[in-house]
């Protein structure tokens, strides 16, 4: 699964830096979260770390980007050969 950002977006900068896949961007209005980086942190945390520090709880799963933890595990694979 990918994680979104909601219109509830606040733009308090604290996402971007948290992200280790580096999947959170400054949108148009809002932050966003490319779904081809983000892999919910699997890899890196137990948790993803956005929806940690999040201060108004706008980052829940993508619904047209749901992927088992198999997946997850191998997107992050595949960002870490790329690097």
């Amino acid at each position: 699964m990918a994680l979104t950002i909601t219109d509830e977006c606040i733009n308090c900068d604290v996402c971007e830096p948290e992200c280790p896949n580096q999947a959170i961007y400054l949108g148009p209005e809002i932050y966003e979260i490319d779904p081809n980086r983000c892999t919910e942190c699997v890899g890196h945390f137990d948790e993803p770390q956005c929806v940690q520090v999040c201060p108004v709880a706008c980052i829940p799963v993508h619904p047209h980007h749901v992927e088992t933890r198999e997946t997850l595990w191998q997107k992050f694979q595949r960002l870490q050969d790329a690097a």
